[in-house]
């Protein structure tokens, strides 16, 4: 059975939505629309860039097709619903103590380490930004096997293919700027449960235990849990694209 693809919203997306939720970002909505915010992100060669991207796919895409797909619409979304769940369950898998084989493994408190090492953020940092690494390795390989598909189906969605891969290779240097600072709003959060667990535990006159840290309730357990939540944000912000992409060859294929 098919499964639904996330809907994708340009003005707020979940990601934005979970971190300012956390009070680590300031989401002030803009009075910009979304393609006067786009566009900033633009300069004088994208834009020519973009138009000879334009132009070379009207010229390349016409007799070639027939107007009917090609390819089952139903193939692309499977191996989309299926490289997105792998990456789901990889998160997933990973954010629980009890990680098993997971790739990428939670970071654990040894026994008997100082607090001060415990509490540190560094090895939360690195595990995130090694999920990073595996969206990013897994995800753009996707997006570009989808506008395969879709040059392959109709002239109208070849032309739409090659202008997103202008767009992925004009934007993507900026998109990893942009998502390499959520591991940093991420450290914010940290520190706020952290003190948050300190103060408590002054005002009830208790010592500190960092083998209590990751039980139910407690600072770190809820740190890992939105964690957890942060970055599957990330994987559908991640999947927008492609997702749009899907939805216009399945536009197509339901209109012949």
């Amino acid at each position: 059975m098919k499964q639904a693809l996330p809907c994708t919203n340009f003005n707020s997306s979940k990601l934005i939505r979970f971190l300012t939720d956390l009070s680590i970002m300031d989401a002030s909505e803009s009075k910009q629309t979304f393609a006067e915010r786009l566009g900033e992100w633009f300069d004088f060669t994208d834009a020519i860039t973009l138009h000879a991207a334009h132009n070379a796919s009207v010229s390349n895409s016409s007799a070639a097709h027939s107007g009917k797909p090609s390819v089952a619409n139903d193939s692309v979304e499977e191996e989309f619903a299926r490289a997105r769940m792998a990456l789901v369950n990889s998160i997933t898998t990973s954010c629980s103590p009890d990680c098993g084989e997971a790739r990428i493994k939670l970071p654990t408190l040894k026994p008997g380490v100082d607090i001060k090492t415990a509490a540190a953020y560094d090895p939360f940092h690195r595990f995130y930004l090694a999920h990073q690494s595996e969206m990013e390795m897994n995800i753009r390989p996707l997006r570009a096997r989808v506008r395969v598909a879709l040059s392959a189906a109709s002239a109208t969605l070849a032309q739409l293919a090659a202008l997103d891969a202008a767009l992925d290779k004009i934007l993507a240097v900026r998109e990893r700027q942009l998502l390499s600072s959520v591991p940093l709003l991420l450290e914010k959060r940290f520190e706020q449960l952290r003190h948050t667990h300190r103060q408590r535990l002054a005002d009830a006159q208790q010592t500190d235990d960092p083998g209590l840290w990751m039980q139910a309730g407690e600072w770190l357990a809820c740190f890992c849990r939105e964690l957890q939540g942060v970055l599957l944000a990330e994987l559908d912000l991640r999947l927008q694209p492609t997702v749009g992409l899907i939805e216009a060859f399945s536009n197509k294929v339901n209109t012949h």
